[in-house]
């Protein structure tokens, strides 16, 4: 298939973009990268010699003619990860110089990624300055919001895409496919003979090498059974398993856990989604529990106590650094609360590390404890509990967001069943859960739920494959994509625009 058009691949990272648009019959003039993994993993999988990489974008002053530009630009300042500081953070910043190129180079479309964070109400006019400032180059563009699951990979992957065509009449006639009616599920790319084998196709649609494509079934919701387990202490369902689940406790115990999780996200508690709960207000709700109880819990490692009101000392001649003058300037009647503390935008961005700040300021003297409360010991989702976060069963329809990081996320060996939401949970963690019947996925089986091919060259280090991985785009919807921006017929015969003087 050939369309004769060429294009330009900034923020490469692995050439996710590339592997679709040289798939659809495009040529990549040039691409640029300045992390060496990624440098040299796209160097090995396309045959090059590095002379194409223009290195850093932000001493880029010029881009050779070319028909698409395709960006994945940097996530981090619109992610959850990132603290949400959009445009504060000096990354947000790299969309500046993005749209600066495509401004001076004029090519006919392109394509930009980003994280759906970008497209939420909390980052509105962040999305609007973006697309301003594109008109402003003379382009017309919409955004989308998708999931990489819905076009033909078995991963649950929502991103921004924003595609835009220098002609307005190509943008009105852009139009996405519908999501594909049938995709493969996790089972289709599992190897090493753990999980079902591939289901026999049935659709006559084939992914992007020309594998058959199974048809797509929704396990997830069925009978209220999940395809997945997830190890939480903050959520719960008939699928969560709770610390509480997993070591020797008393009914007595398993009630004021639950209580706790019921009660800890009213607002009667503090201002963050989820607050430590004292001995008093854990008293309120059932006025038996003793904080011998409490501590028992502590021991266990289930629950733990939470510094979380300190009041303020006269502190006159005593030596502070900014960060501690900063977090001082939060004082409500007296004293400072750690929920108030940890909403502060002002923190967030003078980056002041309050775990660090506030025992710093107790060793001065300056604030003493005034509050202990109770929370539970794991709060942090991703990472679930004693590093396992979800455990997907290989009839599951599609595995999580892949990360840079990694992820706290498993397959099991085997499917089970079971008539009972109970009776599942207990023949999960009696025939999977307790003999270790799970593992993670390999780099053949990241590179699947990607979209690459799964003999994709990747370094040996699963740190740094997965990185590598986790930080590129699904190839499927990139190549859905310059399909859809093909059929406009936005490249014609005409030969790639002139860069502009």
């Amino acid at each position: 298939m050939s369309n004769g058009f060429t294009f330009i691949d900034l923020f490469a990272g692995i050439g996710g973009f590339r592997l679709a648009l040289d798939h659809l019959g495009g040529k990549c003039l040039n691409f640029s990268e300045i992390h060496s993994d990624a440098i040299n993993t796209y160097c090995t999988n396309f045959r090059e010699d590095g002379g194409l990489n223009l290195g850093d974008i932000t001493k880029v002053k010029r881009l050779p003619a070319h028909d698409i530009l395709t960006a994945g630009v940097p996530c981090q300042s619109w992610s959850i990860a990132g603290k949400n500081l959009g445009f504060d953070d000096d990354r947000g910043q790299l969309w500046n110089d993005t749209i600066y190129l495509l401004n001076q180079s004029r090519p006919k479309a392109f394509i930009f990624e980003n994280v759906k964070g970008l497209a939420d109400p909390r980052n509105q006019s962040a999305l609007a300055y973006i697309l301003a400032r594109i008109r402003q180059a003379g382009y017309f563009a919409k955004h989308f919001v998708l999931n990489s699951s819905d076009y033909g990979v078995p991963q649950d992957r929502v991103r921004v895409y924003i595609v835009g065509f220098l002609h307005e009449a190509h943008l009105r006639k852009f139009s996405l496919p519908a999501p594909h009616k049938s995709t493969l599920k996790l089972a289709d790319v599992l190897q090493g003979g753990i999980g079902k084998p591939p289901s026999a196709p049935a659709s006559g649609i084939t992914d992007l090498f020309g594998k058959p494509v199974g048809d797509k079934r929704r396990y997830r919701k069925l009978s209220g059974m999940n395809d997945f387990f997830l190890f939480n202490d903050i959520r719960n369902g008939p699928t969560t398993i709770h610390s509480w689940d997993l070591l020797p406790t008393t009914d007595r115990q398993k009630q004021i856990c639950l209580l706790l999780l019921r009660n800890r996200r009213k607002r009667t508690y503090g201002k963050l989604d989820g607050n430590p709960l004292s001995l008093a207000h854990l008293q309120g709700l059932d006025s038996s529990i003793r904080q011998e109880e409490l501590e028992t819990l502590v021991a266990m490692g289930i629950l733990k106590t939470v510094d979380y009101a300190y009041a303020v000392n006269p502190h006159g001649e005593i030596p502070l650094t900014h960060g501690e003058k900063l977090v001082l300037r939060h004082v409500e009647v007296g004293e400072i609360t750690l929920d108030s503390l940890k909403e502060c935008r002002e923190l967030k961005k003078a980056k002041v590390a309050l775990d660090k700040t506030i025992p710093a300021l107790v060793a001065k003297g300056v604030l003493a404890r005034s509050e202990v409360r109770y929370e539970f010991r794991y709060t942090k989702i991703s990472t679930g509990i004693e590093g396992i976060n979800r455990i997907f069963l290989p009839k599951s329809e599609a595995f999580p967001t892949l990360v840079a990081s990694d992820t706290n996320d498993f397959v099991a060996f085997n499917d089970i069943e079971a008539d009972t939401e109970e009776a599942y949970k207990q023949t999960f963690l009696r025939d999977i859960f307790q003999p270790g019947l799970f593992r993670k996925i390999s780099r053949a089986e990241a590179c699947l739920i990607q979209g690459f091919p799964p003999d994709f060259l990747l370094p040996e280090s699963r740190s740094r494959w997965m990185k590598l991985v986790g930080n590129s785009v699904s190839v499927p919807v990139i190549q859905m994509l310059g399909q859809a921006i093909i059929a406009t017929g936005c490249f014609g015969d005409v030969a790639p625009c002139q860069a502009a003087a």
